[in-house]
């Protein structure tokens, strides 16, 4: 028995206990073997998770992760902020621990071991250690018994024998890990090297038939999506959640979730709100027994503005998250952006796609100097009635300013030949209508469209 429960150790169960002896003390027990795979990939989620904090997090024996936060204590409001937003980090993922702070790496582990403790002087940690036991450091646990036998039971009883006498006994690595934890050697990690690509995989404990479960378990790959991109300063321009179904004879393929994000972004509850919503509009084809969130489609962080005052209205990354939420709301075919094309033909120039579909916009043609364009342009034209020889829409219209010819579409045998004006109506409307370019033969007979609202 490694570990027991809060309810298993008021029944009696100690660690180190047999099997037998936990048996007869709590016949219903329930006992899981130790998986030290699944253990390490745990170690490395919480340190990829752990790095919103800062890049440099080692790895530590005894599941202990390392973190230096020298640099970010102002950054994230002082010690409590910070070791607060740590804790609900490790509550999202669904592991509880123990956070400590001290000046050195290996004093803040030695700490870690007797509970939660916060110290910022070298004077307050070297009064702690001192009274930390000697099971405490790994080093000195193989000469536990031969300690005892001289009286030592702390840390302190351990630093007043003499330093030449304990290296030819115990060897160096019992005094460099003291002197590391004291701060009088220096201390030297072997930081974690990240992946250049992030992709993350979670199985669940149970079949989920609900998508409320899933965003629960998505949750946890998002925050340690949300480290990895803050350790490599990138930001993420689109995602790939994946449900796995049951494997075997009845294998279904992967439910696969893309979005695609309109800006850079690299925040959690950006990123969980737009899964949020594309998993409340999806129903289950079968049970999930696992998740998988890839990132590949990155790029580097841009810095924050700089201005001193907020834009009004919102800025252009505020307005960006909004098309977002809505496109995970509503779907990408369901939210347009503008394309125009390089074409003087106002309905092929002026074209709106669904947010998904890729391509770039082309240069638009310059505007006539002096000609306006109106804000809303009609999807198909409008043919206009004739009154007195003059169009009619509601009311006589009159011309409000000069001719724009516009002839092309002869390259796509879609060509269009036209004499576009601003018209005003009696109500001091203005419409953007055009006579189609016709043969001497028709010319009394023009034929007059509307194709455009002015705002």
């Amino acid at each position: 028995m490694l570990v027991a429960s809060r309810t298993a150790r008021a029944a009696g169960i100690r660690p180190g206990m047999k099997r037998g002896g936990v048996l007869t003390l709590a016949p219903g027990v329930e006992m899981f073997e130790r998986d030290v795979a699944r253990e390490i990939d745990a170690q490395r989620a919480v340190a990829i998770t752990l790095m919103q904090f800062s890049p440099e997090v080692a790895l530590a024996e005894e599941a202990t992760v390392i973190v230096d936060i020298s640099a970010s204590l102002r950054l994230f409001g002082g010690v409590l902020n910070l070791c607060r937003a740590a804790k609900a980090l490790l509550a999202t993922l669904g592991f509880s621990a123990r956070v400590s702070l001290a000046p050195t790496g290996q004093g803040a582990w030695l700490l870690a071991k007797r509970g939660n403790r916060r110290l910022l002087k070298m004077r307050s940690l070297e009064r702690h250690l001192a009274t930390v036991p000697l099971w405490s450091v790994v080093e000195v646990r193989p000469f536990v018994d031969w300690f005892a036998g001289l009286g030592c039971e702390t840390i302190a009883d351990v630093r007043r024998l003499p330093r030449a006498g304990l290296q030819r006994r115990c060897g160096e690595h019992l005094l460099d890990s003291l002197d590391r934890a004291f701060g009088t050697a220096p201390e030297l990690f072997d930081w974690l090297d990240l992946p250049p690509t992030f992709s993350a995989r979670i199985e669940l404990p149970d079949r989920l038939e609900h998508t409320e479960g899933a965003l629960f378990a998505a949750h946890r790959l998002v925050v340690q999506l949300c480290g990895w991109l803050c350790a490599k300063q990138l930001a993420v321009t689109g995602v790939q959640l994946l449900l796995e179904h049951e494997r075997g004879r009845l294998a279904i393929a992967p439910t696969v979730i893309e979005i695609a994000l309109g800006e850079p972004a690299w925040r959690e509850d950006h990123l969980l709100r737009l899964l949020r919503e594309r998993l409340a509009r999806l129903t289950l084809e079968a049970p999930v027994i696992a998740l998988r969130l890839d990132a590949a489609q990155v790029q580097a962080a841009e810095p924050p503005s700089g201005t001193l005052f907020q834009e009004p209205g919102g800025s252009a990354e505020d307005h960006a998250r909004l098309v977002e939420l809505l496109a995970a709301r509503l779907g990408n075919e369901n939210v347009l952006r503008p394309m125009p094309g390089a074409d003087h033909r106002p309905e092929v120039a002026n074209r709106w796609v669904p947010l998904g579909q890729s391509g770039q916009a082309g240069q638009p043609m310059p505007l006539p100097v002096g000609l306006p364009r109106p804000t809303w342009l009609l999807e198909t034209p409008v043919q206009l009635l004739m009154r007195n020889n003059r169009p009619f829409y509601g009311s006589p219209l009159k011309m409000a300013s000069t001719g724009e010819r516009i002839e092309a579409g002869w390259f796509d045998e879609q060509l269009v030949k036209r004499d576009y004006f601003v018209a005003q109506a009696d109500d001091q409307s203005c419409y953007w209508i055009y006579r189609e370019l016709i043969s001497s033969r028709d010319e009394n007979d023009p034929h007059w469209f509307l194709h455009g609202l002015f705002g």
